[in-house]
Protein backbone atom coordinates (compact mmCIF):
# COMPACT_ATOMS: atom_id res chain seq x y z
CA UNK A 1 0.00 0.00 0.00
CA UNK A 2 1.22 3.12 -0.83
CA UNK A 3 0.35 6.89 -1.84
CA UNK A 4 0.69 7.99 -5.14
CA UNK A 5 1.01 10.82 -7.10
CA UNK A 6 -1.17 10.84 -10.75
CA UNK A 7 2.31 11.47 -12.22
CA UNK A 8 3.56 8.12 -10.19
CA UNK A 9 -0.25 6.06 -11.31
CA UNK A 10 0.58 7.06 -15.10
CA UNK A 11 3.96 5.90 -14.92
CA UNK A 12 3.51 2.52 -13.24
CA UNK A 13 0.81 1.69 -16.04
CA UNK A 14 2.79 2.46 -18.87
CA UNK A 15 3.89 -1.34 -19.60
CA UNK A 16 0.68 -2.90 -18.61
CA UNK A 17 -0.87 -4.10 -21.55
CA UNK A 18 -4.66 -5.32 -20.50
CA UNK A 19 -5.95 -2.75 -17.92
CA UNK A 20 -9.53 -3.42 -16.31
CA UNK A 21 -11.20 -0.03 -15.07
CA UNK A 22 -14.20 -0.37 -12.38
CA UNK A 23 -16.25 0.81 -9.88
CA UNK A 24 -18.48 0.02 -7.09
CA UNK A 25 -21.59 -1.23 -7.01
CA UNK A 26 -24.92 0.21 -7.38
CA UNK A 27 -22.96 3.32 -8.95
CA UNK A 28 -23.63 6.43 -9.32
CA UNK A 29 -22.28 9.02 -11.83
CA UNK A 30 -19.35 9.84 -10.03
CA UNK A 31 -18.21 6.29 -9.94
CA UNK A 32 -19.17 5.90 -14.23
CA UNK A 33 -18.41 9.05 -15.13
CA UNK A 34 -15.19 8.54 -13.74
CA UNK A 35 -14.80 5.17 -15.19
CA UNK A 36 -15.63 5.41 -18.57
CA UNK A 37 -13.34 8.56 -18.93
CA UNK A 38 -10.42 6.96 -17.30
CA UNK A 39 -11.25 4.04 -20.16
CA UNK A 40 -11.03 6.60 -22.74
CA UNK A 41 -7.89 8.06 -21.56
CA UNK A 42 -6.09 4.57 -20.87
CA UNK A 43 -7.65 3.15 -24.43
CA UNK A 44 -6.20 6.53 -26.05
CA UNK A 45 -2.55 5.95 -24.58
CA UNK A 46 -2.68 2.29 -26.17
CA UNK A 47 -3.94 -0.02 -23.92
CA UNK A 48 -6.17 -2.60 -23.97
CA UNK A 49 -9.33 -1.30 -21.45
CA UNK A 50 -11.74 -3.26 -20.44
CA UNK A 51 -14.63 -1.40 -17.95
CA UNK A 52 -16.78 -3.34 -15.04
CA UNK A 53 -19.34 -2.69 -12.92
CA UNK A 54 -21.06 -5.55 -11.02
CA UNK A 55 -24.59 -3.56 -11.76
CA UNK A 56 -23.51 -3.15 -15.59
CA UNK A 57 -24.45 0.40 -16.67
CA UNK A 58 -28.17 1.48 -15.03
CA UNK A 59 -30.42 3.20 -17.85
CA UNK A 60 -30.70 6.36 -16.52
CA UNK A 61 -26.83 6.75 -17.28
CA UNK A 62 -26.77 5.12 -20.61
CA UNK A 63 -27.03 8.90 -21.99
CA UNK A 64 -23.61 9.27 -20.75
CA UNK A 65 -20.81 9.12 -23.92
CA UNK A 66 -19.09 5.97 -24.75
CA UNK A 67 -21.57 4.10 -22.02
CA UNK A 68 -21.59 0.91 -23.63
CA UNK A 69 -17.80 0.51 -22.21
CA UNK A 70 -19.26 -0.20 -19.23
CA UNK A 71 -19.90 -4.06 -19.03
CA UNK A 72 -20.72 -6.86 -16.49
CA UNK A 73 -17.54 -8.92 -14.60
CA UNK A 74 -17.30 -12.43 -16.60
CA UNK A 75 -17.93 -15.07 -14.56
CA UNK A 76 -14.84 -16.59 -14.52
CA UNK A 77 -11.74 -15.02 -13.29
CA UNK A 78 -9.93 -13.12 -15.66
CA UNK A 79 -5.98 -11.78 -15.65
CA UNK A 80 -4.93 -8.45 -16.24
CA UNK A 81 -1.62 -6.29 -16.08
CA UNK A 82 -3.33 -3.84 -13.62
CA UNK A 83 -6.82 -2.79 -12.05
CA UNK A 84 -7.91 0.57 -11.50
CA UNK A 85 -11.01 1.51 -9.06
CA UNK A 86 -12.25 4.47 -9.57
CA UNK A 87 -14.81 5.85 -6.75
CA UNK A 88 -14.63 2.83 -4.63
CA UNK A 89 -13.79 3.43 -0.82
CA UNK A 90 -13.80 -0.46 0.74
CA UNK A 91 -12.69 -3.06 -2.29
CA UNK A 92 -15.62 -5.55 -1.04
CA UNK A 93 -18.02 -2.84 -2.64
CA UNK A 94 -16.44 -3.67 -6.18
CA UNK A 95 -18.89 -6.27 -5.59
CA UNK A 96 -18.12 -9.67 -8.10
CA UNK A 97 -15.31 -7.73 -9.64
CA UNK A 98 -13.07 -8.06 -6.84
CA UNK A 99 -13.31 -11.86 -7.07
CA UNK A 100 -13.45 -11.79 -11.43
CA UNK A 101 -10.49 -9.66 -11.74
CA UNK A 102 -6.82 -11.21 -11.33
CA UNK A 103 -3.69 -8.68 -11.41
CA UNK A 104 -0.51 -7.62 -9.87
CA UNK A 105 -1.23 -4.18 -9.68
CA UNK A 106 -3.96 -2.63 -7.87
CA UNK A 107 -4.53 1.19 -8.31
CA UNK A 108 -6.85 3.31 -6.43
CA UNK A 109 -7.99 6.77 -7.06
CA UNK A 110 -11.02 7.63 -4.72
CA UNK A 111 -12.49 10.76 -2.76
CA UNK A 112 -13.88 8.97 0.19
CA UNK A 113 -12.33 10.07 3.72
CA UNK A 114 -13.14 6.21 4.76
CA UNK A 115 -10.61 4.96 1.95
CA UNK A 116 -7.88 3.55 3.95
CA UNK A 117 -6.04 2.52 1.25
CA UNK A 118 -6.62 -1.27 -0.36
CA UNK A 119 -4.45 -0.85 -3.44
CA UNK A 120 -0.64 -0.87 -3.91
CA UNK A 121 -0.65 2.76 -5.62
CA UNK A 122 -3.13 4.75 -3.87
CA UNK A 123 -4.35 8.57 -4.97
CA UNK A 124 -6.97 9.68 -2.14
CA UNK A 125 -8.00 13.49 -1.86
CA UNK A 126 -10.95 13.38 0.22
CA UNK A 127 -10.86 17.02 0.30
CA UNK A 128 -11.99 16.74 -3.43
CA UNK A 129 -15.82 16.53 -3.51
CA UNK A 130 -15.95 14.03 -6.52
CA UNK A 131 -13.65 11.85 -7.91
CA UNK A 132 -14.31 13.26 -10.90
CA UNK A 133 -12.69 16.00 -10.28
CA UNK A 134 -9.46 14.46 -9.23
CA UNK A 135 -9.73 13.24 -12.60
CA UNK A 136 -10.36 16.47 -14.48
CA UNK A 137 -7.75 18.48 -12.56
CA UNK A 138 -5.01 15.54 -13.38
CA UNK A 139 -5.73 15.18 -17.05
CA UNK A 140 -5.71 19.08 -17.24
CA UNK A 141 -1.86 19.47 -15.20
CA UNK A 142 -0.60 16.59 -17.03
CA UNK A 143 -2.17 17.97 -20.76
CA UNK A 144 -4.00 14.67 -21.10
CA UNK A 145 -6.16 15.49 -23.95
CA UNK A 146 -9.71 15.57 -22.78
CA UNK A 147 -12.08 14.90 -25.76
CA UNK A 148 -15.28 15.85 -25.69
CA UNK A 149 -16.98 12.36 -24.52
CA UNK A 150 -14.52 12.68 -21.81
CA UNK A 151 -15.65 16.07 -20.66
CA UNK A 152 -19.19 15.30 -20.47
CA UNK A 153 -18.28 12.22 -18.28
CA UNK A 154 -16.36 13.82 -15.69
CA UNK A 155 -18.73 16.89 -16.01
CA UNK A 156 -22.05 14.59 -14.82
CA UNK A 157 -19.59 12.74 -11.84
CA UNK A 158 -18.70 16.30 -10.85
CA UNK A 159 -22.40 17.84 -10.90
CA UNK A 160 -24.04 14.76 -9.72
CA UNK A 161 -21.36 14.73 -6.25
CA UNK A 162 -21.73 18.09 -5.63
CA UNK A 163 -25.25 18.30 -5.67
CA UNK A 164 -25.41 20.68 -9.11
CA UNK A 165 -22.56 22.63 -7.20
CA UNK A 166 -24.52 23.00 -3.75
CA UNK A 167 -22.98 20.66 -1.09
CA UNK A 168 -20.22 21.49 1.10
CA UNK A 169 -16.70 21.07 -0.08
CA UNK A 170 -17.71 22.68 -3.94
CA UNK A 171 -15.33 25.09 -3.93
CA UNK A 172 -13.62 27.71 -6.68
CA UNK A 173 -11.45 25.45 -7.65
CA UNK A 174 -14.84 23.21 -8.73
CA UNK A 175 -16.28 25.38 -10.98
CA UNK A 176 -13.04 26.62 -12.66
CA UNK A 177 -12.72 22.50 -13.65
CA UNK A 178 -16.08 22.49 -14.66
CA UNK A 179 -16.02 25.40 -17.08
CA UNK A 180 -12.83 23.96 -18.55
CA UNK A 181 -14.77 21.20 -19.28
CA UNK A 182 -17.50 23.03 -20.33
CA UNK A 183 -14.85 24.49 -23.01
CA UNK A 184 -13.92 20.81 -23.87
CA UNK A 185 -17.73 20.57 -25.33
CA UNK A 186 -20.07 19.92 -22.46
CA UNK A 187 -23.39 21.46 -23.00
CA UNK A 188 -24.69 21.99 -19.39
CA UNK A 189 -28.26 22.49 -20.24
CA UNK A 190 -28.24 19.13 -22.25
CA UNK A 191 -26.27 17.26 -19.72
CA UNK A 192 -28.23 18.92 -16.78
CA UNK A 193 -31.78 18.16 -18.66
CA UNK A 194 -30.63 14.20 -18.82
CA UNK A 195 -29.24 14.22 -15.15
CA UNK A 196 -32.09 15.76 -13.47
CA UNK A 197 -35.01 16.01 -15.77
CA UNK A 198 -35.25 12.89 -17.41
CA UNK A 199 -37.14 10.34 -15.32
CA UNK A 200 -39.49 7.10 -15.48
CA UNK A 201 -42.72 7.71 -13.27
CA UNK A 202 -42.05 4.62 -11.14
CA UNK A 203 -39.70 7.09 -9.69
CA UNK A 204 -42.35 9.75 -9.20
CA UNK A 205 -44.30 6.94 -7.44
CA UNK A 206 -41.42 6.15 -4.91
CA UNK A 207 -41.20 9.79 -3.87
CA UNK A 208 -44.97 10.04 -3.45
CA UNK A 209 -44.33 6.39 -1.11
CA UNK A 210 -41.49 8.26 0.74
CA UNK A 211 -43.49 11.08 1.45
CA UNK A 212 -45.97 9.33 2.48
CA UNK A 213 -44.74 7.12 4.95
CA UNK A 214 -41.85 9.83 5.92
CA UNK A 215 -41.27 9.45 9.51
CA UNK A 216 -39.69 12.23 11.63
CA UNK A 217 -38.20 11.31 15.12
CA UNK A 218 -35.49 12.80 17.69
CA UNK A 219 -37.87 15.72 18.26
CA UNK A 220 -37.76 15.95 14.21
CA UNK A 221 -34.12 16.38 13.83
CA UNK A 222 -34.88 12.70 12.01
CA UNK A 223 -36.14 12.35 9.18
CA UNK A 224 -36.22 8.61 7.67
CA UNK A 225 -38.70 6.34 5.37
CA UNK A 226 -38.27 2.56 4.80
CA UNK A 227 -38.64 0.44 1.61
CA UNK A 228 -39.63 -3.06 1.97
CA UNK A 229 -39.21 -5.56 -0.54
CA UNK A 230 -42.91 -6.00 -0.72
CA UNK A 231 -42.89 -2.24 -1.64
CA UNK A 232 -40.23 -2.72 -4.05
CA UNK A 233 -41.99 -5.25 -6.11
CA UNK A 234 -45.48 -3.46 -5.64
CA UNK A 235 -43.71 -0.50 -7.64
CA UNK A 236 -41.85 -1.93 -9.76
CA UNK A 237 -38.57 0.25 -9.02
CA UNK A 238 -35.24 -0.79 -9.84
CA UNK A 239 -32.28 -0.16 -7.70
CA UNK A 240 -31.25 2.77 -9.89
CA UNK A 241 -34.50 4.51 -8.92
CA UNK A 242 -33.77 5.43 -5.18
CA UNK A 243 -30.94 7.58 -5.64
CA UNK A 244 -32.11 11.28 -4.77
CA UNK A 245 -34.94 10.76 -2.52
CA UNK A 246 -33.42 11.25 0.51
CA UNK A 247 -32.79 14.58 -0.22
CA UNK A 248 -36.16 15.50 -0.25
CA UNK A 249 -36.89 14.25 3.63
CA UNK A 250 -33.07 16.23 4.10
CA UNK A 251 -34.42 19.41 2.91
CA UNK A 252 -37.10 19.67 5.65
CA UNK A 253 -36.60 22.82 7.84
CA UNK A 254 -35.03 21.53 11.23
CA UNK A 255 -34.45 18.05 9.91
CA UNK A 256 -30.21 17.94 10.62
CA UNK A 257 -30.13 14.34 9.16
CA UNK A 258 -32.39 11.88 6.69
CA UNK A 259 -32.05 8.34 6.46
CA UNK A 260 -33.19 5.62 3.97
CA UNK A 261 -33.46 2.05 4.92
CA UNK A 262 -34.32 -0.39 2.37
CA UNK A 263 -34.50 -4.21 2.85
CA UNK A 264 -32.23 -6.42 0.40
CA UNK A 265 -33.12 -9.84 -0.25
CA UNK A 266 -29.87 -11.35 1.79
CA UNK A 267 -31.03 -10.37 4.57
CA UNK A 268 -29.89 -7.49 5.25
CA UNK A 269 -30.98 -3.93 5.24
CA UNK A 270 -28.97 -1.39 3.36
CA UNK A 271 -28.46 2.28 5.22
CA UNK A 272 -28.08 5.27 3.00
CA UNK A 273 -27.60 8.73 5.30
CA UNK A 274 -27.22 12.28 4.52
CA UNK A 275 -26.23 15.11 7.25
CA UNK A 276 -27.59 18.74 6.72
CA UNK A 277 -24.63 20.10 8.93
CA UNK A 278 -20.98 19.38 9.71
CA UNK A 279 -21.27 18.86 12.67
CA UNK A 280 -23.13 15.72 12.40
CA UNK A 281 -21.00 13.22 10.68
CA UNK A 282 -22.71 10.17 8.84
CA UNK A 283 -19.50 8.67 7.74
CA UNK A 284 -18.50 8.28 11.51
CA UNK A 285 -22.09 6.71 12.01
CA UNK A 286 -22.13 4.45 9.42
CA UNK A 287 -19.14 3.33 10.57
CA UNK A 288 -20.64 2.13 13.77
CA UNK A 289 -22.16 -0.57 11.57
CA UNK A 290 -19.42 -1.59 9.00
CA UNK A 291 -20.06 1.27 6.23
CA UNK A 292 -18.28 4.77 5.61
CA UNK A 293 -18.07 6.74 2.80
CA UNK A 294 -18.67 11.22 3.56
CA UNK A 295 -19.22 13.27 6.39
CA UNK A 296 -21.95 14.57 4.79
CA UNK A 297 -23.47 11.35 2.83
CA UNK A 298 -22.86 7.75 3.50
CA UNK A 299 -23.87 4.23 3.75
CA UNK A 300 -24.05 0.67 5.52
CA UNK A 301 -25.36 -2.79 5.05
CA UNK A 302 -26.68 -3.88 8.45
CA UNK A 303 -27.78 -7.45 8.50
CA UNK A 304 -31.36 -7.81 10.27
CA UNK A 305 -34.81 -6.88 9.67
CA UNK A 306 -36.11 -3.89 8.58
CA UNK A 307 -37.43 -2.76 11.58
CA UNK A 308 -35.06 -4.21 13.80
CA UNK A 309 -32.31 -1.87 11.81
CA UNK A 310 -34.56 0.87 11.65
CA UNK A 311 -34.96 1.29 15.26
CA UNK A 312 -31.33 0.60 16.05
CA UNK A 313 -30.08 3.25 13.41
CA UNK A 314 -32.38 5.69 14.58
CA UNK A 315 -31.26 5.48 18.15
CA UNK A 316 -27.74 6.02 17.26
CA UNK A 317 -28.32 8.95 14.90
CA UNK A 318 -30.40 10.55 17.99
CA UNK A 319 -27.88 9.60 19.87
CA UNK A 320 -25.24 11.55 18.42
CA UNK A 321 -26.92 14.63 16.89
CA UNK A 322 -27.51 15.10 20.96
CA UNK A 323 -24.24 14.69 21.67
CA UNK A 324 -23.43 17.65 19.35
CA UNK A 325 -26.07 19.61 21.12
CA UNK A 326 -24.92 19.46 24.69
Amino acid sequence: MRNASFAEIRDSLRGCRRILVASHLRPDADALGSTIAAAIWLRDEGHEVTAWNEDGMPEKFSFLPCSDLVTRPAGSTVSFDAVLTLDTSIKKRLGTVASAASAPLWICIDHHRSNEGYADLNLIDPDRPATGEILTKAFLESDISITAEMAVNLFAAISTDTGSFQYQGTGAETFELAAALIRHGVDVAEVSRLLYESQPRRRLELLRHALINARFSCHDRVASFCLSLADIARLGIVSEDNEGIIDHLRSVDGVRAAAFFEELPDGKVRLSLRSKDSDFDASALCGLFGGGGHRMASGARIRGSLHEVEELVLGAICTAIEKTEN
